[in-house]
């Protein structure tokens, strides 16, 4: 399959960085949102369960609200994740500079060139061939930071990725800070990154609030690195089914019925999770 990680002895293990520290208010429940169940299990762990079979040496899940609950449902990965606390919520830019710490010095953490994801907790539905090539086109191409983006007829809540007159990426801009004409745009951001760890961190250290929200926005990173001439690559591909949005217990309900026939469809074939269709 193109896009398959590289394995040989000359490219590290990438690592992963779960966000997973939101509340989710309007799941009308005390349970942090990725705690809800997705298959029978909190949604958190398919997003684990995606990095490791993607290849991941080092999954840091960053925590905060309720986090022993967390913590707890993810008790059966306690060999192979790794938790860092976001202890104050300023958006996800804040919450993957809190991450930074677990990889510092590690043993298993690989270099500061090795690549790193970025995912959201609350994605149960992103798939180990996305992440597989998502790597595989990051590689190939030295990119700095590489996207994985969908197409949806209703892009409503989804941060839209502009592109300049070539086509190339330009910038991602959230819902709230866009303009009428950018929010006809129906290519959206779906938080699949997959970054060069050193500039990550590195742009994480020069990275300002949003005007707006007042927030720090992981979101503006790949920009950063485009400006200063590092390569930005998109995948425009991830099927508008992978991106369901869960932020209502309806929602919920939808992705979880999405996940179940996706294993059942995948028992049917023999295969994982990750490879059904």
């Amino acid at each position: 399959m193109s896009g398959t990680p590289n394995t040989s002895s000359s490219a590290s293990a990438p690592g992963a960085i779960i966000l997973a520290a939101g509340k989710g208010t309007r799941m009308n429940s005390d349970l942090p949102k990725v705690c809800h169940p997705v298959g029978g299990r909190a949604m958190v762990c398919a997003v684990v369960d995606a990095c490791l079979d993607a290849g991941c040496e080092r999954v840091v899940v960053v925590v905060g609200y309720k986090q022993e609950l967390v913590r707890e449902a993810l008790a059966p990965y306690a060999d192979r994740v790794v938790f860092a606390l976001q202890d104050e919520q300023l958006g996800t830019g804040h919450a993957v500079m809190c991450a930074r710490g677990a990889f510092d010095g590690a043993p298993n953490a690989g270099s500061p060139k090795a690549e790193v994801f970025v995912l959201c907790g609350d994605g149960p539905l992103i798939r180990t061939e996305t992440l597989a090539e998502m790597l595989g086109r990051h590689r190939s191409t030295g990119a700095g930071a590489t996207l994985a983006t969908s197409v949806l007829d209703d892009p409503g809540g989804y941060g839209r990725v502009v592109r300049g007159a070539d086509g190339r990426f330009e910038r991602i801009v959230e819902q709230k800070n866009a303009t009428p004409e950018q929010l006809e745009i129906r290519e959206v951001n779906p938080s699949y990154y997959c970054f060069d760890r050193g500039l990550l961190f590195e742009s994480l250290d020069r990275l300002e609030r949003d005007e707006v929200s007042g927030e720090y926005y992981i979101t503006d990173v790949p920009e950063m690195i485009r400006a200063r001439g590092g390569r930005v690559e998109v995948i425009r591909g991830v099927p508008p089914g992978d991106v369901l949005s869960i932020n209502t217990p309806e929602q919920l309900a939808a992705v979880d019925r999405v996940f179940r026939a996706r294993v059942n469809r995948a028992g049917a074939a023999g295969t994982s999770v990750g490879g059904a269709s």
